[in-house]
């Protein structure tokens, strides 16, 4: 860990990084499975649900990027490399056979309501560590995962 003149006890920076570089993992899959599906999308819906993914997937970029710095901020290393990330997350993998609208919403809004389920872990674990601002962040991060889980879940009914 970097020295710093953060008033927050070093073991308790270690433990949120490591909460924080699990779900940097997971964000990075998720970003990548955002694109999988804007890239491959076919059938009736396809403009509309080429450019929503593409929304879908700037908003999750974000979280790479709020994680990361909340990583480096504590004094540590954020780790976003390619062979870690396919190591670490635990996110489900994204079926190569999803080719309609409704398969590639089904498998988005899985890993949404699954990485929102592991935030919410991570806001109590935070919250645990006395750190009140890393469970400030999963919570801003679940928050919006649920809106978007929301909004992918909305394509889904009739």
């Amino acid at each position: 860990m970097f020295e710093s003149r953060l008033d927050i006890p070093a073991h308790t920076r270690k433990a949120s990084i490591a909460l924080l570089q699990a779900r940097l993992s997971d964000s990075i899959d998720l970003e990548a499975q955002t694109k999988q599906a804007h890239w491959n999308v076919k059938g009736m819906d396809f403009f509309q649900l080429h450019t929503f993914f593409d929304g879908v997937h700037a908003v999750v970029e974000d979280y790479v990027d709020t994680i990361a710095e909340r990583i480096t901020a504590l004094g540590g290393i954020a780790d976003g490399r390619v062979q870690t990330t396919a190591r670490a997350s635990t996110l489900y993998e994204y079926p190569l056979d999803a080719r309609h609208g409704e398969s590639h919403l089904k498998a988005l809004s899985a890993v949404l309501a699954q990485f929102g389920k592991a935030l919410r872990g991570d806001i109590d674990a935070a919250t645990e560590l006395g750190d009140a601002d890393t469970a400030d962040l999963f919570t801003q991060l679940s928050r919006e995962t649920d809106k978007q889980l929301w909004f992918v879940e909305a394509h889904l009914y009739d």
